[in-house]
């Protein structure tokens, strides 16, 4: 549980600070290749850590008003996973003060991938022109548009563990993002250096490309 113990207090931290999504990148499609029968063990482990969070934090987040939804491949889920992932999307879908999105067996490079399937299906069934297929559309299938206007990009990825690398996390919408890099592993980022990478944000001149 310790990839999960710290979400909580940056879940209360950046519905304080008034943020509207925040993406947590907990295991990636990659994870699941991991050889052996340790890996294997290391996959359902993590899926159970995954599935216990949700049932430990649905009602903590429903009276905060926070929506809960796992983004990623359903169909390399546990079963039990997915019936904790459906029952904290019904739980919270009312919720608006702070969307989260815990990104599971998810990667940048699926998502883009499945959007394009679902907009190419669409088109064979003459439901779309391919001319009618631009930024804005392809957006709109992602995985990620779960959160709604505040989905097609993000203004800030944290990277942790002195890592470099982007590691297949949202690729399409960390178009214009900004990023901090910590040496700090994640299950050893606090409240104190997320408010370190908020406030440093905050003075970053944004351009967009430019």
């Amino acid at each position: 549980m310790a990839m999960f113990r710290n979400l909580e207090p940056i879940v209360g931290l950046s519905r304080a600070w008034g943020i509207s999504v925040l993406t947590a990148y907990l295991f990636s499609l990659e994870n699941l290749h991991r050889p052996n029968s340790q890996g294997t063990a290391q996959v359902e482990n993590l899926m159970w850590c995954c599935e216990r969070f949700i049932g430990d934090n649905i009602d903590n987040f429903s009276r905060q008003g926070i929506r809960l939804q796992v983004v990623g491949d359903t169909s390399r889920m546990s079963g039990s996973l997915r019936r904790a992932a459906a029952e904290a999307d019904e739980a919270t879908r009312h919720n608006s003060q702070l969307h989260v999105m815990l990104g599971f067996c998810y990667s940048g490079k699926w998502d883009i991938a499945q959007a394009c399937q679902e907009l190419a299906r669409a088109a064979r069934a003459n439901e779309l022109s391919p001319d009618d297929i631009d930024e804005s559309l392809l957006a709109s299938r992602l995985a990620t548009s779960v959160a709604g206007e505040f989905s097609a990009d993000a203004d800030l990825v944290i990277r942790t563990g002195g890592e470099l690398r982007l590691s297949n996390f949202p690729l399409w919408q960390v178009a214009y993002a900004e990023f901090f890099f910590t040496d700090k592993a994640w299950p050893d980022f606090g409240e104190a250096d997320y408010l370190e990478v908020l406030r440093s944000f905050q003075s970053r001149d944004r351009r967009f490309g430019l």
